[in-house]
């Protein structure tokens, strides 16, 4: 053993943030999964008096995980150093393009030794991945008969020639007569070869979604998309079940920078809301190499803090989800017309097209036991999103002959859905407080009519479309907002409406793709400013701005950001955080105006013109700039947090040069957010007896966390099978000895407390063999 080396490594560093494993729902933010029932508590209902966790609990298993290893210096040395002097350790592989690292597994034994050493800068165990899923073209400013004719460079046509998207994704088919003359190339990272195909029926579990996302991108068929002119090179990252790791999700980033990627589009992501976990810190790097990086912002809305990695990236484009031109569905009561019920309609089901009114019924699950003595036969049917799967309920409810399928959610809020199967029954979901509302009505009219009435509607933010901000960083996310719902594009032998930030990303690198063409020199932070400049800031019933946290700077126009005359980055701004009893405090940052016109420019930079008490702002009065040229201001906020009320603060700043004028966002808080101070929580049974593996995300470190365990019928407390103190912010996993409890099912509320606020995660967990 070469102590020597190995002893110059050694330190008594200590990461926490180490491994990930839960996922997001379905491609397209669909969530087919409805065995979810959640308890519906007040805080703290069911907590008794906690035990003291001065005694340790758990042991290690001797299983092997993988890990992804961050390194302080030369990764090959310490890859060497680790393989000569750990045994059974594996290098999988190496990163050096964008990430200083490399992948391997890991006999559990060693997990905490390696973490100290000194030339491991952190590890993290690789996390699960999965996507995020013609008229959507032309409303964002890309037809090709305005724009490319109007705005071209010199006598080409803006069509994306010549501009390399990576996209990484489940594959493409490559065959779809729609992407043969856009496709160029890639690599499958899962089959470690070159045929990037999509997942076909014989090998497993068929995907479809990178075609969809190559389609919005760069289809040149009876199909066009966004840049039909653009060169596509997929990266299958994304198996069989349309999941794949970290490390695929970075090998294929590595890859696509390696072989001149112009663009990289990923749909993809998971809910861990940090700005440094390694998909994010990859992507940077690739911006940082001059790569445009454009990523889905997630389908975790409409909460705030849901955006997911890698939209957590500081560099990259994330995008969130809007609506373009389309008929909205409303429901309404004879009873009670005023009232308009907003729907979701599911995917795989029957369109939703019925106007005349109906009968509707409560059929409880919406399973064979509660259609007993029910007659639903030409009605409605409202059931209860659990238990059984949508595609379940909508099957039975054909089955008994009823007229359309309403799901409502057993949590607060609305979802989207999809069914596993095509299903000839229209299927629409609503919030849990309409179902909820429907099922009165029923009880006290029973002879109720509920028909369905459309508004057109555009511009609305996406129910399931990520809030922001990022964690820790406090940065606004996302970037700015495309069409993501009911887009239509190519699949595999075909062609499909999904809906998802999955949809709206694609749009961006389209767009991308031609400012690229037009401005093949400009750098990624210039094509961000572009687009995030010229956005359409998007306004609520009341005729205000919507949140930057929500819509960034609103919704891209292509044919303005074509036309751009002004930069001005970056294109959001964070002030992060104060606290009350904070004295005085100036906080300064840096504006990039650029003009990019063919005439001088006079620019002035004007702050919300209602300043609040509390606030003072110094800016330069007026900045003259030349033709091509550029200058960094700055631009301070002189804040007494003392006058303010705990919470979160944002405007706009104006950068105005005569009627050419730019909006930046900006953010502050006051006082420790409301984040949530838990989320993406994993528990499984390790490789040893009576062993249980379990990992949970801790955006701000945690005071106390635990997780209390109840039976799913009664709800009575039976134990806490863990409590940790003062633990700080990443991922946190531990190993439990778990051996006198019955086999069975349990219902889980997993709790962390971090400055007097305490969230809890619900679910339900398996314990036993």
């Amino acid at each position: 053993m070469n102590m020597k080396k190995l002893l110059s490594y050694l330190a008594v560093f200590f990461i926490s943030l180490a491994a990930f494993t839960f996922h997001t729902p379905e491609s397209g933010a669909i969530n087919t999964r409805s065995d979810d029932n959640q308890i519906q508590t007040e805080e703290n209902t069911y907590f008794p008096e906690r035990p003291d966790i001065s005694e340790e609990t758990g042991g290690r298993s001797s299983g092997s995980k993988v890990f992804i290893i961050e390194a302080r210096d030369d990764a090959a040395t310490l890859a060497e150093v680790l393989e000569e002097n750990f045994e059974d350790v594996k290098i999988r592989k190496m990163f050096s393009t964008i990430y200083n690292g490399f992948s391997m597994e890991v006999p559990e034994q060693y997990v905490q030794e390696l973490e100290q050493l000194d030339g491991v800068s952190r590890m993290d165990e690789v996390a699960l991945y999965e996507p995020y899923v013609d008229e959507s073209v032309p409303f964002i400013g890309g037809t090709s008969g305005e724009v490319n004719n109007i705005l071209t460079r010199g006598n080409d046509e803006l069509t994306g020639e010549g501009v390399k998207v990576a996209i990484i994704d489940t594959g493409i088919d490559y065959e779809h007569p729609d992407l043969k003359k856009s496709y160029h190339g890639g690599f499958d990272v899962v089959d470690q070869d070159d045929d990037p195909m999509e997942t076909k029926k014989e090998e497993g579990m068929p995907t479809l979604h990178g075609t969809h996302v190559a389609g919005i991108i760069s289809a040149n068929g009876k199909f066009k998309g966004v840049a039909p002119g653009a060169e596509i090179y997929a990266y299958r990252a994304l198996g069989p079940t349309g999941m794949g790791t970290t490390e695929q999700v970075i090998e294929s980033i590595e890859k696509a920078v390696e072989d001149g990627a112009d663009v990289i589009n990923l749909s993809l992501g998971n809910t861990v809301n940090g700005p440094d976990w390694p998909t994010s810190m990859a992507l940077d790097k690739a911006v940082e190499a001059g790569v445009v990086a454009v990523t889905s912002n997630g389908n975790s809305g409409p909460n705030l803090w849901t955006v997911g990695s890698p939209g957590t990236s500081s560099k990259a484009i994330s995008v969130g989800a809007s609506t373009p031109p389309m008929l909205i569905p409303y429901l309404i009561r004879d009873g009670d017309r005023d009232k308009e019920i907003p729907v979701q309609p599911m995917q795989k089901a029957e369109p939703w097209k019925l106007k005349r009114g109906y009968p509707f019924i409560d059929v409880g699950l919406g399973r064979e036991e509660d259609y007993e003595n029910v007659d639903a036969d030409d009605k409605f049917v409202l059931a209860k999103r659990g238990v059984t799967s949508f595609t379940l309920k909508a099957k039975l409810a054909k089955e008994k002959g009823a007229r359309g399928l309403i799901v409502y959610n057993h949590q607060p809020g609305e979802f989207a859905g999809m069914l596993e199967e095509e299903v000839a029954l229209p299927v629409v979901s609503v919030s849990k407080e309409d179902g909820e509302s429907l099922t009165k009505e029923i009880e006290s009219s029973p002879n109720e009519h509920i028909r369905t009435i459309y508004r057109k509607e555009e511009d609305q933010i996406a129910s399931f479309s990520s809030r922001g901000p990022v964690t820790y960083t406090w940065d606004v996310k996302p970037d700015l907002v495309a069409p993501g719902v009911a887009i239509g594009s190519t699949v595999p032998n075909g062609y499909m409406d999904l809906n998802g930030t999955s949809m709206s990303s694609p749009h961006v690198a389209g767009a991308v793709a031609l400012l690229l063409q037009k401005y093949p020199d400009w750098s990624p932070e210039q094509v961000k400013a572009a687009l995030m400049n010229t956005a359409k800031v998007l306004k609520d019933e009341d005729g205000e701005p919507i949140a930057p946290h929500i819509q960034g700077t609103g919704r891209i126009q292509l044919d303005k950001a074509l036309a751009v005359e002004t930069l001005v980055y970056p294109g959001q701004i964070s002030f992060g955080k104060w606290l009350r009893t904070d004295r005085r405090l100036e906080k300064t940052v840096p504006l990039t105006i650029e003009n990019v016109s063919d005439e001088r420019k006079k620019y002035s930079i004007k702050p919300p013109f209602e300043v609040p008490d509390g606030i003072q702002w110094k800016v330069p009065f007026s900045v003259y700039l030349d033709p091509g040229e550029k200058e960094t201001v700055d631009v301070e906020i002189d804040v007494f947090p003392s006058v303010f009320d705990e919470g979160m603060y944002h405007d706009r700043i104006r950068v105005e040069s005569g009627s050419d004028v730019t909006e930046i966002p900006y953010l502050f808080f006051v006082e420790e957010p409301d984040y949530p101070r838990l989320m993406s929580f994993m528990f499984e049974h390790a490789a040893e007896p009576n062993i249980y593996h379990y990992e949970v995300y801790l955006p701000g470190g945690a005071e106390e966390l635990g997780i209390a365990l109840y039976d799913p019928d009664t709800f009575q407390f039976i134990t806490y099978i863990d409590v940790e103190k003062d633990i700080h912010r990443g991922m946190f996993e531990e190993d439990l000895l778990i051996e006198d409890l019955p086999e069975g099912l349990y219902k889980a509320l997993i709790f962390a407390k971090k400055e007097d606020q305490e969230d809890t995660i619900e679910q339900t967990l398996y314990i036993g063999e």
